[in-house]
């Protein structure tokens, strides 16, 4: 069974007229983001670079969760369009907009205008690590190997 959590949200005035970030299917796991531009300015991203394109929300999460922001797969493979910081963390104590940081690693300009789909965002609860420092750890059978010690 899915859990569902309740997530406070506002919008900016540019916001007015776009829909709020719906999920595609019954089991997505993230809702796409919209990007909050004013309605005639586009705008371009050239190969390499990047923007940090505002969506318009503002979020209260419940204490022991984050949002993620992570980059849309079809923008991914069709136009090489991608978040930078993926995946992006919004923690539960920031009140500001939600922005994402774009990037263009395609070979064409892209353009981004106002209502387009840039972005997901999926819900995680987290915990906090609480150090122990110890002399020794325990033994497993993989130990240190790490960066391709399978040979693949």
């Amino acid at each position: 069974m899915l859990e569902e959590i309740t997530v406070k949200v506002k919008t900016s005035a540019e916001y007015a007229g776009l829909p709020l970030p719906e999920y595609g299917s019954d089991l997505a796991a993230g809702l796409d983001l919209l990007a909050c531009l004013p309605p005639d300015e586009e705008l371009v991203l050239q190969p390499g670079e990047r923007a940090l394109v505002p969506t318009g929300l503002f979020l209260e999460l419940p204490p022991d969760f984050e949002a993620q922001v992570r980059p849309r797969s079809g923008l991914a493979l069709k136009h090489g369009l991608t978040v930078l910081n993926s995946p992006g963390t919004v923690d539960a104590d920031y009140r500001g907009e939600v922005a994402v940081i774009l990037i263009n690693l395609g070979r064409q300009p892209f353009v981004i205008s106002r209502g387009m789909r840039i972005a997901q965002m999926v819900f995680a609860r987290w915990s906090r690590a609480h150090w122990q420092p110890v002399d020794e750890l325990s033994a497993t059978g993989r130990g240190g190997g790490g960066f391709g010690h399978s040979g693949v």
